[in-house]
């Protein structure tokens, strides 16, 4: 590893602001049931704890209308009442949850909108509008007996992640980067930050970089996959979450790094890693309610909800309901 890194190895720890806590629900609950509101989205681990609060929260003529699913859990589930709609397979992140939006709109319409942490303007049939809410931030989490800088630059991640021997299996500095499950928007947005492509990781050009642990795939904001060499990516807003109790502590003893020497104190809109969260909808819908009520606007329901929006640890998107970002049909 450079003489730089080195020299930052032993710099300050990372500290964090903890917003008040909300609190965390897992699949829809309350009145009325989840399989009978009109909004059934799934998709993004990052974002479902604050849309699972603003399901609760966002209403029309005094109604709850939207019904957000979980990343994880059971694997099926049943979003509708509707004899189609009971053995929905649960698609868990961003990629996972658009595939599963476009097959439903073409078919049984068991799901008709996504949670992202990315955006995806690749051509889509139905055409889908990405329609943001919030701001995040993404970092590197390691743990706190790490050898590992506390601060890096993208060229030190990029290093990293393409296992140039300057960087990995030269010890003290025995690096294992790693990454979160396949279908995750922050896997994607990671790998865009650090300089990869999802293709060059599938076809191990990069024999370093792993998505597993002890045999299983790494889900996104969990700590506790991390060992004193390896190094993952973190929503800081995901990390504020859960320190707070809004959500559940999967951070065990994670530390958060900072690129480019922008602190991970807080959510920080100036990051180097700085990424705006979705809900993506069928372009179809952008002017018909309640998809128009819920996400469209800077007066809609959701973008009323800054107070809500910011315990979850995000930052206000000045974006907030805009139509701009859609596919080709």
């Amino acid at each position: 590893m450079n003489t730089s890194l080195k020299l930052l190895a032993g710099a300050a720890g990372i500290g964090l602001l903890a917003f008040g806590a909300g609190t965390a629900q897992a699949d829809p609950s309350g009145t009325p049931a989840g399989n009978t509101r009109p909004l059934i989205g799934v998709g993004s681990d990052t974002t479902q704890g604050v849309m699972n609060a603003l399901s609760n929260a966002v209403t029309v003529n005094g109604v709850k209308v939207i019904s957000s699913w979980d990343a994880t859990g059971s694997a099926t589930i049943a979003t509708t009442t509707g004899a189609g709609c009971q053995s929905v397979a649960r698609p868990n992140g961003s990629g996972a949850g658009r595939t599963t939006l476009l097959t439903e709109l073409n078919t049984t319409n068991c799901v008709n909108f996504s949670r992202s942490s990315s955006l995806n303007l690749a051509q889509a049939a139905p055409g889908l509008t990405y329609v943001p809410f919030a701001i995040d931030a993404v970092t590197y989490a390691i743990a706190p007996n790490s050898s590992l800088p506390r601060s890096m630059t993208l060229a030190d991640l990029h290093g990293i992640y393409t296992c140039d021997p300057n960087y990995v299996g030269n010890p003290p500095y025995d690096v294992h980067p790693l990454l979160p499950q396949a279908g995750s928007g922050t896997r994607s947005f990671w790998e865009t930050t650090v300089g990869i492509t999802e293709a060059d990781v599938v076809a191990n050009k990069y024999p370093c970089v792993k998505d597993t642990s002890a045999g299983k795939p790494i889900e996104e904001h969990d700590g506790r996959v991390l060992n004193p060499t390896s190094i993952v990516p973190f929503s800081i807003a995901q990390f504020i979450a859960q320190g707070s109790g809004t959500l559940a502590d999967l951070r065990g003893t994670a530390v958060l790094g900072s690129i480019n020497g922008t602190p991970s104190l807080l959510l920080n809109t100036g990051s180097a890693a700085t990424r705006e969260v979705y809900n993506v909808i069928p372009t179809s819908k952008v002017a018909t309610s309640p998809f128009s009520d819920v996400f469209v606007g800077a007066t809609s329901g959701i973008c009323k909800q800054s107070t809500l929006i910011k315990s979850y640890g995000f930052g206000i998107d000045p974006n907030c309901g805009s139509t701009a970002s859609a596919t080709t049909g």
